[in-house]
């Protein structure tokens, strides 16, 4: 089926938003077995719904486009931060899963996850705790971030007293970026505590994120300024081990593989990318860079294939109080709205043959807590009651929406439940 509802222990509740009627709380394989159909209105409206067969689409569309460069991926969990996705994307070849905070860490552990990056900072103590209790695990491979002598030291106080040894990536930033050494100043200074402390902080590799800035020139200076700076650790043998080289967002991962590709450290240097939106990609910025990259870039042009939109909203007509406008029952609070409204995908009428798709001229224009306006046109065949699909822009702010989400096959049969920890 390629989502696990073994990955998962939690049972799902009736508290739970956008799922159907039942008693109790219930596992997500028993949710499954209740023969629910989006379409019959079996699920309570809105609703967000995973189609299974562009979620193993996009998976496997990824697979190809990394193997062609000969890289790792590592994707994003804190996308979805859903674990029964996590394992299908492992189950589909990712060398681990990426994560941004300790508790997200935490949360993928307990969930089978044993290879973590988490691209940040290390900070606080009770961050360290959560992290030092993960590390007893001896089969749980964990790496984090440093770009300060500040933070080095503070992680040498907390875990050299406890025997333990934490590995560490050296994060590059950029001017007016978040977080990483600005120059080449700051970032001997902090491989000098590094090494001062070498018995403890391991460092394992070079990080950056390239989504801080948008001119693909200086995406590639700033790439380019990593892949010399590995080079030169290298060869001075200041790695612990065979190192790490990591970058690459959503939405410039083909320029990143580009360019750690052409850099020629062959098995020398672990490769790895980091993005996590191409698993339900979606209508907005992502779907904008994977039009660039069908255009630019030669292994996704030779691919004959695009990433798809695996997350709908659905959502019902709930009045048409004027003849260009009518009120959809969703809003702020079940659908990102930071990157763009979301976009009419489908219409169906319950009791018909559908879905069909809509008119272009279908548009959201404002968002409530609970409403959005959908212009309309007069005479449009849109009644009270019709059910509406919209495609998603920025899935990251979506998903942190639902705790319990339905994948459905082709049919919009419910085949599983995918729950999330946010």
């Amino acid at each position: 089926m390629g989502t696990s509802s073994t990955a998962s222990a939690a049972l799902v509740t009736p508290l739970n938003k956008g799922l159907g009627s039942f008693e109790g709380s219930l596992s997500p394989v028993d949710l499954a077995r209740r023969n629910w159909n989006l379409l019959r209105e079996d699920l309570s409206l809105p609703t967000v719904a995973l189609s299974q067969d562009r979620l193993l689409h996009n998976r496997d569309w990824m697979r190809t486009f990394i193997s062609e460069y000969g890289l790792k991926l590592a994707p994003h969990g804190k996308t979805t931060m859903a674990p029964q996705l996590f394992q299908m994307q492992l189950e589909g070849g990712a060398w681990g899963i990426t994560l941004a905070t300790a508790h997200q860490t935490f949360v993928a552990h307990e969930h089978g996850v044993r290879r973590v990056l988490m691209a940040n900072q290390l900070v606080g103590r009770q961050n360290m705790e959560m992290v030092s209790t993960l590390l007893r695990d001896p089969g749980f491979t964990y790496y984090c971030l440093v770009d300060s002598p500040a933070l080095v030291h503070q992680l040498n106080a907390f875990f050299a007293p406890r025997g333990q040894q934490l590995n560490v990536l050296l994060e590059l930033g950029v001017e007016g970026g978040r977080t990483g050494v600005r120059n080449e100043t700051q970032a001997d200074d902090v491989l000098a505590v590094i090494k001062q402390h070498k018995s403890v902080i391991r460092l394992c590799g070079v990080e950056l994120y390239e989504g801080v800035l948008d001119d693909e020139g200086d995406i590639r200076a700033f790439l380019q300024r990593a892949c010399a700076l590995t080079g030169r650790l290298l060869a001075e043998g200041t790695f612990a081990g065979r190192p790490i080289l990591t970058g690459a967002g959503s939405a410039w991962f083909d320029v990143v593989a580009e360019e750690f590709a052409s850099a020629g450290f062959g098995e020398g240097v672990e490769l790895v990318l980091r993005p996590g939106c191409y698993l339900t990609h979606d209508v907005g910025s992502y779907r904008r860079a994977q039009e660039r990259m069908l255009r630019t870039n030669p292994v996704a042009h030779r691919m004959h294939t695009s990433l798809q939109p695996a997350l709908h909203l659905w959502a019902c007509v709930q009045s048409i109080p004027e003849p260009a406008r009518a009120i959809m029952g969703f809003g702020k609070r079940d659908a990102a709205f930071d990157s763009g409204f979301p976009v009419a995908a489908l219409h169906h009428r319950p009791g018909s043959v559908g879905p069909n798709t809509p008119p272009p001229h279908w548009e959201i224009t404002k968002m409530m807590d609970q409403h959005a306006y959908l212009r309309i046109q007069p005479g449009d065949d849109l009644r009270v009651g019709d059910m509406v699909a919209f495609d998603i822009c920025h899935p990251c702010l979506t998903f942190d929406k639902w705790r319990a989400i339905p994948v459905v096959n082709t049919k919009y049969d419910v085949i599983d439940v995918v729950q999330t920890f946010f």
